[in-house]
């Protein structure tokens, strides 16, 4: 029998980013995949700015990487019965570090699965769960692999193994749903058009016709989705045993002709489509788990939530879904987990993943005009960076003020609420070195990060802020990095001995709207936990004793 901290199934991205946060915060692991090698197909291809920083925070190179192989999706150009409608420029905010990408799915598991060699651990393929069983204390799994058979006991178990899970089936958790009637195939071909790069294209009829085209690494080269021709419909949308019917299908693989005839009918101008790499017809259904954890067995991904393509929001929220129970799994395999951390998965990510289920649905049938939105809160929302944990069981409210406390009023509509993606912001200041460095590049451990904002007026004393920042140390068993940020005009206090930077432009202060005198409490994947008074050393471990055991 194999042991281990954790064992994870399914080997696609989503997969792949919990097993490398896991090593990368010093869990075990292991990950198996049934499958004997990767699928060489490009399934989803869209990359959202907030999973660039979830790359990029994850280090060792891997956001380099990404890059260096994707490519921007700068917008949509819209048709409508041949007519050119609204352009789609997805432009973020200045602020935003990275806009949209496209990339391969192959690539992108690729990518993934050579940052988690670089922690020593190698996909188990052609591995096959064929049992689980929770027993006191651990989860024994059976597998079938090439050699036969194996137990593997782990303390958890993590399903990232898509719509049809094995572990979700093992678990007893619902998921609940429907179809769409509608079957489709995809293409990745090239063109010869001469529309502008960058753009993706989706041109349809008022009768019902649909053309949609992803750009991908190449020239003119994109991952085409449309409707299935009569030949090559395969009837009813759910199989004879009432098995979950999503994704891509066996057997039916379109020819280089079928996505020809509707290029014929649905391209902006007369083109000729080449090279076809791959093809096949699939399915979309929308459903969700009825819960994300059941004991010490864990959902993510397609295996807890799927629906429509629509704004490539799938493999996105799958590994944010990961990002965000690795933390929680590696604390917890340490035995530094506050009773409650493991739940607060659930509560977390599933009333994001039931958003998306709708959100994508809704577009699917009725276009981005069913949501009433402007178009920068759309994009914003489409990118990922409007997912909140607000009123969750890791959220201080509001601004910590009460009796004591040493900040005026509370937050404001438009401020940072606790629960918020914590943002960006360029233009600090740090001594030995010669240039500006990100916000980014302070958060980018594994650890949770604590901001003591120090304004010109605040008058908090150097031992206060040390006093807070030691307490906040060990109410998190070391776990904790810390930095004073100094607005531009304050004066560093004598006798300030921890690290620091400068707020040259007041970036900081902007975009945080800190008070003179508050501490932020920044948690590893990259969420706000609370705001509250620098020099209340108390609070801020009551605080941290919601993520982490009694030191």
């Amino acid at each position: 029998m194999g042991d281990t901290d954790v064992l994870v199934v399914g080997a696609g991205p989503v997969g792949l980013t919990a097993a490398a946060e896991l090593r990368r915060r010093g869990a075990d692991c292991r990950i198996v995949d049934r499958l004997a090698a990767p699928q060489p197909y490009a399934k989803a291809v869209g990359i959202q700015p907030r999973t660039l920083e979830v790359w990029d925070a994850m280090g060792a190179g891997l956001l380099r990487r990404v890059l260096d192989e994707a490519v921007p999706m700068r917008g949509q150009l819209t048709y409508v019965d041949g007519a050119a409608g609204p352009r789609i420029d997805m432009e973020l905010p200045a602020d935003v570090p990275y806009g949209f990408a496209a990339l391969p799915q192959y690539a992108t598991e690729r990518l993934l699965a050579e940052h988690l060699a670089g922690y020593g651990v190698a996909v188990e393929r052609g591995s096959e769960l064929v049992g689980l069983e929770q027993m006191d204390g651990y989860v024994r799994a059976s597998l079938t692999t090439a050699g036969g058979g194996e137990e593997v006991s782990a303390q958890y178990v993590v399903g990232c193994d898509g719509a049809h899970s094995r572990v979700r089936r093992a678990a007893g958790i619902g998921f609940e749903g429907d179809a769409f009637p509608e079957q489709y195939m995809l293409g990745d071909v090239e063109v010869d058009w001469d529309l502008p790069e960058g753009y993706a294209v989706r041109s349809t009829t008022g009768g019902g016709d649909v053309l949609v085209c992803i750009p991908l690494p190449g020239r003119r080269r994109y991952r085409m989705s449309m409707l299935v021709p009569p030949e090559l419909d395969a009837g009813s949308a759910v199989g004879a045993s009432g098995e979950v019917a999503h994704g891509l299908e066996r057997g039916r693989a379109p020819e280089l002709r079928h996505i020809q005839d509707v290029l014929d009918r649905l391209a902006p101008q007369p083109t000729r489509a080449g090279a076809l790499r791959w093809s096949s017809v699939f399915r979309i259904s929308h459903r969700l788990a009825d819960r994300y954890r059941d004991g010490r067995i864990f959902l993510a991904g397609d295996a807890a939530h799927i629906h429509p393509p629509t704004g490539a929001q799938g493999m996105n929220t799958g590994v944010q879904d990961a990002y965000n129970l690795a933390w929680k799994l590696a604390l917890a395999v340490r035995g530094l987990a506050a009773d409650e951390l493991l739940d607060s998965y659930h509560a977390e990510r599933r009333p994001v993943g039931e958003e998306v289920v709708g959100r994508t649905v809704r577009h699917a049938r009725a276009g981005l005009d069913a949501d009433r939105d402007d178009l920068a809160t759309l994009l914003l929302r489409e990118a990922q960076l409007l997912v909140n944990y607000r009123g969750g069981p890791l959220a201080e409210p509001g601004r910590g003020a009460g009796p004591d406390a040493a900040l005026p009023g509370d937050l404001a509509p438009g401020d940072l609420i606790p629960g918020d993606r914590a943002p960006d912001c360029a233009g600090l200041e740090r001594p030995l070195v010669s240039f500006r460095v990100r916000l980014f590049d302070l958060l980018r451990g594994p650890n949770h990060v604590l901001l003591l904002y120090a304004g010109a007026g605040t008058g908090v004393e150097p031992e206060s802020l040390h006093a807070s920042a030691e307490a906040a140390r060990s109410a998190t068993h070391g776990l904790l990095d810390t930095y004073v940020v100094l607005a531009a005009d304050a004066v560093r206090p004598e006798g300030l001995l921890l690290p620091h930077v400068r707020d040259a432009d007041g970036a900081f202060r902007a975009a945080y709207a800190a008070a003179d005198g508050e501490a932020f409490v920044i948690r590893p994947d990259g969420y706000l936990g609370a705001r509250l008074p620098a020099a209340a050393p108390a609070r801020l471990a009551a605080h941290l004793r919601r993520t982490f055991a009694a030191a």
